[in-house]
Formats: C-alpha cells, sequence, structure tokens
C-alpha cells in the first residue's frame, strides 16, 4: 500500500527532478572525463562510473532509511511534514529564481568546499590506481558517498518532501517506495555513463548541462512548489 497522500506518479516525478538537478549532472561529467583520463579505457571507466553509482544508491537509500526510520519511531512525522512543505517551497522558489537570474544571490548548491574536496578525492584515486588499480576502485565508491552529503542542500529537497510524506505511513510501507525512488534517482547517472563509454566528449555534454541548467532549475522549482502547496492542501 502507498501511504494516503503519495502516488506512484508523484515519486518518480520527484526522483527524476532531483536527479536532473545541475548539481548532479556537472560532478557526474566531470568524474566521467576524469576516469577515462585515469582509466585510460571505457571498458575501466565504465566499472568505475557504475561502482560510483551503485554507492550512490545505497547511500541515498540509507540516509533516506534512517530519516524515515527516525521520524516514524518517535512521533514526528507530523512536524516533519510541515517543515517539508515550506522547504519545498522556499527551495522551489530559489530554483526558479535561477532561470531568470542564475547564480546571483542566494541559491541551493553543495556544501561550501565540496569542489575543494571532490578534486582533492580525484587526486588521491588517480595516486592509488597508479599503485593499484583495483584500489582505486574503492575509492571511487567511497568519493560517491562524500558527494552524496555534499550534495544534499542542492539536491535534498524533493527527496525530504517524498521522506514527509512516507512518514505518514508506516515504516514497512516506505522501503519499498524509497528503493523505487533511488531507482529512478539514479537513471540519469546511467545515461551519461553510457554516454560517456560510447565516446560522447565530456565537453559537449558539460556544454549541453551549461545550456539547460536554467530550464533544469525551472522545472524542478516548479514541482517542489506544486508538491509543497499539494501536502500543505491535504493535511488541512
Amino acid at each position: 500500500m502507498i501511504p494516503e497522500g503519495l502516488t506512484i506518479g508523484i515519486i518518480v516525478g520527484a526522483a527524476l527532478l532531483d536527479s536532473i538537478n545541475p548539481c548532479v549532472f556537472g560532478v557526474l561529467i566531470f568524474l566521467c572525463a576524469f576516469m577515462i583520463r585515469v582509466f585510460k579505457s571505457p571498458g575501466r571507466m565504465l566499472v568505475g562510473g557504475l561502482i560510483y553509482t551503485a554507492v550512490v544508491y545505497i547511500s541515498y537509500f540509507l540516509i533516506g532509511l534512517g530519516f524515515l526510520k527516525f521520524t516514524v519511531s518517535f512521533g514526528f512525522s507530523v512536524a516533519v511534514y510541515w517543515v517539508a512543505a515550506i522547504i519545498a517551497i522556499a527551495a522551489g522558489l530559489l530554483e526558479i529564481k535561477d532561470y531568470f537570474w542564475y547564480g546571483k544571490g542566494f541559491s541551493l548548491q553543495m556544501i561550501p568546499g565540496a569542489a575543494k574536496g571532490i578534486k582533492i578525492f580525484t587526486e588521491k584515486i588517480e595516486k592509488l590506481h597508479k599503485k593499484n588499480g583495483y584500489l582505486s576502485y574503492i575509492a571511487a565508491g567511497l568519493l560517491g558517498i562524500f558527494v552524496v552529503l555534499v550534495e544534499l542542500p542542492c539536491t535534498g529537497a524533493p527527496y525530504l518532501a517524498i521522506l514527509a510524506i512516507l512518514g505518514q505511513g508506516n515504516y514497512g510501507q516506505g522501503i519499498p517506495l524509497l528503493l523505487l525512488y533511488n531507482l529512478i534517482f539514479i537513471l540519469p547517472l546511467f545515461v551519461i555513463i553510457g554516454l560517456a563509454y560510447f565516446g560522447k566528449s565530456s565537453r559537449r555534454l558539460e556544454k549541453w548541462r551549461l545550456k539547460h541548467r536554467g530550464t533544469m532549475r525551472l522545472a524542478v522549482g516548479l514541482f517542489l512548489i506544486a508538491l509543497g502547496a499539494y501536502m500543505i492542501f491535504t493535511i488541512v
């Protein structure tokens, strides 16, 4: 069963829009270009990219699972629901602002210093690869955990809203829906890795991202405002 006020369409829509966030795209395009250079073959880049994606899936799922367990077990679901609805609307307004004035004023972005941290991580992966190729794959997995954590301020609003709605049901109902959400969330990662594997230049991918990042922000913003308003309407 699905908790009241939630549909599969809302879950899929939130996950897809969460996944097309320019933060996610930008980091993965950079990582694909890096892994192609370091691993020196599309096949090894594919393995590294899949390990990274699998770790992102597991990490994002475990964060959601822990959040859901906490809110349901301690009876905070109603309070969290209201907070999540307000955050969704506020985040939506910021996303729409970036469609008109990208990067001006306050924007949803990764934790300060995240870009530098990712660069340091990738430098360590390169050094490990020269010593032992298998160690570099492990480091790519650890990088996935790090990226998930630093990207949360930029990507977390849709996920928080869905978790708040799931919290209105029971713990058992939420687990399969979280699995579905996170599967949808990583689908674009597979697409980008596949494009890189089949020879699409990372520069072309980045050019596409820069061209459409405002539109992506607008789509996410409109959905977040609609979702936040829907949450308030259903509980009132």
